[in-house]
């Protein structure tokens, strides 16, 4: 029995984080992760606070420089930060914002209407988890300076150290992240700092910044739009077939809220709609993105029924129809953005979605009514949509009526299932053609590990459209294997594997099978990639025996390291592994299927707007841009393997 007492736990053990040290101490509180992301959040928190001097209408110019030593320097032509007493704290307005969290000119003062960086914690958490940070405002004809060192402890007062003209005005962030807090890598990658900065561009027109990267290979980028999301939308169709060239742009303020859409149909299958806040990508949509999808249909169908291209009577079209081939980009500017969600990125102001509406529907009727013959094939696109959908529709319903429509015993290649009905512990593997599905059945475990092997590569989805997917018998296959339904019906609550394991050869089919099912996945089962159950096996590439002992390795770089580690009197001998399907049952359990020796590789969805324009450009009509993507990336090869 446990004794009861307070010798265990007492007033002394209460701790209470002062400062900045809440911050150090949990840093994931404030940037989320202390990797790649995270390193690159801290960037983001020192930009939107000049991004927000430019949403205020004083600042035109961002600069941001990479130095050597992965130092950081965030330049603007803003105001300038106040340099005088904060009445609250007795320091300097400047030391107050670097040292205490929550402080900042966004809380319902008079300094800022909108704002990107709602929380006030963004400069001082930047100071926080830096070895150093300096600080230079030109303000009043002056320039301060201040810096910070071993976690946000100001080295000294803000003092002036020089004189400047009188107009020029501005502050200039300069900082090294601190790599005992930054453990997994304290090197920025200039390509997520280009993405990332040319969106803030796009979405504030007219603002020009800065890339440079002063590291061993000198990069610069120089980010301006004065067309804004305009050519945001233009940019992300490049690489497909617009059915006019018109980008079709709304924009309107109601009660101090800004709402800007931009959006332009393509001859594709696949919607690309992107809503922002403030300048925040808000990936689980809200009231914005609801509003203008409403309006979008409902204006849609006014206009069919009026021109008479829809009878009166006929089914109206839905939101699925009147979205399919469309690139949208919706950017709300709001003064008290409320935002929820499982990732706080989905934005909740209620008043929002009637305003989105209104806007919205105003504009976008008036350009249809101005522009005939590219709103009839608007119309014409989305009927095509329509009556595709319904086509699916009945194949479902057929399918569900059918017993042996989708029953996997009928089939070439059938499911060999497990026997545990625990979708947690449950896994399957997707592999090609019978030989290796043979070996897969041979080699599994049968109470958690379930094979599908598939009869060659399936159908590319990205050029097809729902009813034709649904005529693709691997895909019908993988289809009720998974269990969640598919299109309307979808439902990953439904899905019976915890793990979907794609198993291929590593050879140039394998990779193009592997491509067309993540396109597959991407695009009709987008949720099970967001949710991280998709994963690739890696299968080993060389068998290392020396002696009586082997052992597998998954590439050149672990066998060389492998082989430096023998003594030199020991002759191993080398022998690359062949494909998945002459392996036996037993070296492919051992090397690729048992959990506790296998290697797989999680398939993440980090960036859907990238992923969306990988895919397209790699599975897509156009060869033109696939031909760049390949020339540009073939470089990278180390090995090909024909």
């Amino acid at each position: 029995m446990r004794e009861i007492g307070h010798t265990d736990y007492n007033d002394n053990d209460i701790q209470v984080l002062e400062g900045l040290e809440a911050v150090r101490k949990r840093p994931g509180m404030y940037i989320g992760t202390t990797g790649e992301a995270g390193l690159h959040h801290l960037v983001w928190e020192i930009v939107d606070n000049s991004v927000d001097e430019a949403l205020a209408g004083y600042c035109d110019d961002i600069e941001v420089v990479v130095e050597q030593g992965n130092i950081i320097t965030v330049k603007d032509d803003g105001r300038g930060m106040p340099t005088g007493i904060n009445s609250k704290t007795g320091k300097s307005t400047v030391e107050t914002i670097f040292t205490v969290l929550h402080a900042g000119g966004k809380f319902g003062g008079g300094g800022y209407k909108v704002s990107g960086g709602l929380h006030g914690v963004g400069a001082s958490v930047v100071n926080a988890l830096s070895s150093w940070l300096e600080v230079t405002v030109y303000r009043d004809g002056h320039i301060y300076n201040q810096r910070f060192e071993n976690g946000g402890h100001p080295v000294s007062e803000l003092k002036i150290i020089g004189d400047c003209d009188i107009e020029r005005t501005g502050s200039t962030v300069r900082f090294k992240p601190d790599p005992t807090i930054f453990k997994e890598t304290t090197i920025f990658k200039y390509d997520i700092l280009a993405k990332r900065l040319q969106e803030i561009a796009f979405l504030n027109k007219g603002l020009r910044i800065v890339l440079i990267d002063e590291r061993e290979e000198a990069k610069k980028d120089d980010f301006i739009y004065q067309g804004g999301i305009i050519e945001f939308v233009k940019m992300l169709n490049k690489n497909r077939t617009p059915i006019s060239q018109d980008v079709i742009y709304v924009e309107g303020r109601e009660d101090d809220i800004l709402v800007e859409v931009a959006l332009q149909y393509n001859d594709g299958y696949n919607e690309a709609i992107y809503s922002y806040t403030n300048n925040i990508h808000t990936h689980e949509g809200g009231t914005h993105e609801d509003g203008v999808k409403r309006a979008l249909t409902r204006i849609i169908n006014n206009y069919a029924k009026k021109v008479k291209l829809i009878k009166d009577n006929a089914d109206p079209l839905t939101g699925e129809d009147v979205r399919e081939g469309l690139t949208m980009i919706v950017s709300c500017k709001h003064p008290d953005p409320q935002f929820e969600g499982q990732t706080k990125t989905k934005l909740g102001n209620i008043e929002v979605r009637k305003i989105a509406d209104d806007v919205f529907s105003n504009g976008f009727e008036r350009y249809l009514m101005e522009n005939p013959e590219i709103a009839k094939k608007i119309v014409e696109k989305s009927l095509t949509a329509s009556r595709a959908r319904i086509a699916a529709k009945k194949a479902r319903e057929l399918q569900r009526q059918t017993k042996g429509g989708l029953d996997l015993s009928n089939q070439w290649g059938k499911l060999t299932d497990c026997t545990s009905k625990n979708a947690s512990e449950c896994e399957i593997f997707i592999v090609e053609g019978d030989s290796a599905g043979g070996s897969a059945k041979g080699g599994r475990d049968s109470k958690t590990q379930a094979v599908l092997p598939l009869r060659g590569k399936i159908l590319n989805v990205e050029k097809a459209r729902l009813d034709r997917v649904l005529s693709n018998e691997e895909i019908r296959s993988m289809i009720t294997a998974f269990g969640t339904g598919i299109g309307e019906d979808f439902d990953i609550s439904k899905l019976r594997y915890d793990k979907i394991i794609i198993m291929t050869d590593a050879d140039v089919d394998g990779e193009h099978i592997r491509i067309l099912l993540l396109t597959l996945f991407y695009r009709f089962f987008r949720p099970i990639l967001e949710t991280g159950h998709v994963y690739v096996a890696q299968p080993p590439l060389y068998k290392i025996t020396y002696g009586k002992n082997f052992k597998y390795v998954l590439d050149d770089d672990e066998k060389d390291a492998f082989l430096a580690t023998l003594p030199a009197n020991v002759k191993p001998e080398v022998s690359r592994n062949k494909g998945l399907g002459e392996m036996n049952p037993e070296e492919l359990c051992l090397t690729t299927m048992d959990i506790n020796n296998r290697t797989l590789i999680r398939i993440s969805l980090d960036d859907a707007m990238e992923a969306d324009s990988v895919f397209n450009v790699l599975m897509g009509e156009e060869v033109d841009p696939r031909r760049k993507f390949i020339e540009e990336y073939a470089g990278l090869v180390q090995e090909l393997d024909v």
